[in-house]
């Protein structure tokens, strides 16, 4: 009888290199699907024999940057997320949900880069040229050093490097980019993988900075497999609500910067625009009305003011509505908890509906006591004065507590005018309501104590 052969897997997921001895669809080990590709058995380890370095290491201390210097890409907000910059040689990844302005943002940056002298290459592997052209007449970023392409093949697109020669390459985007190298559809793990090696070790060698669009998943997260993230530089993502203008762009990984920036648009008819002081876009017009306060949310380092909306009204229904927008549901039902328990103002049997001005997200902690004045003003009738904001945490106990970086907030309030922040140094809830009230515009008739 012949002896039975051990059999080597003959076949490999090129995500996270499970094998297998037949292919299936779906890696049992990172669960992606179409990652396993048939591969021949592993080569027998060997000892890796040492090489003579090019060039002898040096102490960190001696390393000179004098050949780095950052270059500013035109867009003083997206210069802000990277750090003051582009950095020669850097792969900077921009990711965000279809229809959010990624590419309109990214025209925008080759053309002002182009008008300070530097040239652009725009690879689009989603439109064609003509498509791009009309995009750009719209927005007004025709100019002669922005040189634009469509390719979907690797190889072709080096060579557009290799003949225009340019200052920073825009690639639109990674995951339509394939290569002949690799097999596999674009967009699979490993053309992926392959493309985005590829492009960046081109901008290390010749120190060009490339930025690359990525695709996000329903889940949010950058399409494709999680080492395109590693292998890049920045890690950039942008959002906005689609039923606003604003947008907002946000580092979350930097090599070369804080992670803790971000950066402001606002989506016009002729294309993005910057918007360096966002304040006013979140507060109302005209007089103090009741059922309303002032919150000093934080974006990034940012400190904006941001109007809270209250309204109640009365109901005889066993469950009274929570309405709720731009603001946490589940913070506002503890709002009205605490307020009816620890102040005294009954919320049980009122409809309340809560919602922030300009359609922005006030979702941190900071925001309990801007709530909580708003509905007791909504209910006791009295309205907050312009001057006055609020910007503290609220406990089940009925505490106000400190926020993160109070100190910038509250000097961001009074830059903007705002002469009293009401905070933690109340103390209490009740003790912060009384500090309103004795600031507060009377309307229709005097208001009852708390």
């Amino acid at each position: 009888m012949a002896s039975k052969r051990s059999a080597a897997p003959a076949y490999v997921c090129g995500e996270c290199g499970w094998t297998t001895m037949k292919w299936v669809g779906r890696c049992g080990e990172c669960q992606q699907w179409g990652t396993v590709v048939e591969q021949g058995a592993k080569p027998a380890s060997h000892r890796v024999q040492a090489l003579a370095p090019s060039s002898a290491a040096q102490p960190i201390t001696q390393v000179s940057t004098t050949d780095s210097p950052r270059r500013p890409s035109g867009v003083g907000e997206f210069d802000r997320v990277l750090g003051g910059g582009v950095v020669p040689g850097a792969a900077v990844l921009l990711s965000g949900e279809p229809g959010v302005g990624k590419s309109t943002l990214l025209l925008e940056v080759a053309a002002r880069s182009a008008r300070e002298g530097r040239r652009v290459l725009y690879v689009s592997a989603e439109e064609s040229v003509a498509q791009v052209r009309l995009r750009a007449e719209r927005t007004g970023a025709l100019h002669d050093e922005l040189f634009l392409a469509s390719e979907t093949d690797l190889a072709t697109v080096i060579g557009h490097i290799d003949t225009v020669e340019p200052e920073l390459v825009i690639v639109d985007s990674v995951q339509t980019v394939a290569s002949s190298m690799q097999d596999g559809a674009a967009g699979m793990p490993g053309q992926v993988r392959e493309v985005a090696s590829t492009l960046i070790r081109v901008a290390k060698e010749r120190a060009l900075p490339i930025i690359l669009v990525g695709h996000v998943t329903k889940d949010g997260q950058v399409a494709g497999p999680r080492v395109l993230e590693h292998l890049v530089d920045v890690v950039c993502h942008f959002e906005g609500d689609r039923q606003t203008a604003l947008r907002f762009i946000r580092a979350l990984k930097n090599r070369f910067g804080p992670t803790d920036e971000v950066g402001c648009f606002e989506m016009a008819g002729d294309g993005i625009q910057e918007v360096p002081d966002p304040s006013g876009m979140f507060l109302s017009q005209g007089e103090p009305e009741p059922g309303t306060c002032v919150g000093i949310a934080l974006e990034g380092k940012r400190a904006l003011p941001v109007e809270v909306q209250a309204l109640t009204t009365p109901t005889g229904a066993p469950n009274p509505r929570r309405i709720v927008h731009g603001v946490d549901s589940s913070r506002v039902a503890m709002v009205l908890a605490v307020l009816e328990r620890r102040a005294g103002i009954k919320t049980s049997d009122m409809d309340v509906y809560v919602s922030t001005v300009g359609g922005v997200r006030f979702t941190e902690p900071a925001a309990d006591l801007a709530i909580a004045v708003a509905v007791a003003g909504s209910l006791r009738q009295f309205a907050v004065p312009r001057d006055i904001a609020a910007a503290g945490e609220l406990s089940l106990a009925g505490e106000v507590r400190p926020v993160t970086q109070a100190a910038q907030r509250r000097g961001e309030a009074n830059r903007l005018g705002y002469s009293r922040v009401i905070d933690d140094r109340s103390g209490k809830l009740r003790a912060a309501l009384e500090d309103v009230r004795a600031h507060r515009v009377p309307v229709l008739k005097d208001v009852p104590e708390f």
